[in-house]
């Protein structure tokens, strides 16, 4: 397959794929938005991006925009959601961006972003 445009511009479509997301998630409110780039740490994915919504009600509401942006931008192939149903805590994985969207109270529990921002120890894979 041919590159595309912005790949022959040296932007992946990773990186689209995140400038998307990022915009979806600022267009539907979500709060505190922590992109965390994952390259050479994880194997899981190339980003994980965590945001927050403000109720059950906005976290499903702000995840349910980002999975129709997805699906628009023809990116939605193959994702998978959890936590949908709950609205406490989303999870969108797009296989190469994985999405977190977490009420206020159970981020602050699980603080997540303290564990994908440490330091490389060694410069090995820590996760």
């Amino acid at each position: 397959m041919a590159p595309s445009t912005a790949e022959m511009n040296g932007i992946s479509s990773v990186s689209l794929a995140l400038q998307s997301v990022l915009a979806s998630l600022e267009d539907s409110k979500a709060e505190n938005i922590v992109p965390i780039d994952l390259r050479g740490k994880s194997v899981i994915g190339d980003h994980m991006v965590i945001a927050s919504g403000r109720s059950h009600r906005h976290v499903t509401a702000v995840a349910d925009q980002l999975l129709r942006a997805l699906k628009e931008s023809g990116q939605g192939n193959g994702v998978k959601v959890e936590g949908l149903a709950s609205g406490d805590w989303v999870l969108i994985d797009t296989g190469d961006i994985i999405i977190h969207i977490f009420r206020p109270e159970v981020r602050e529990f699980y603080n997540i972003e303290k564990m994908w921002q440490a330091p490389e120890l060694d410069g090995e894979t820590v996760h």
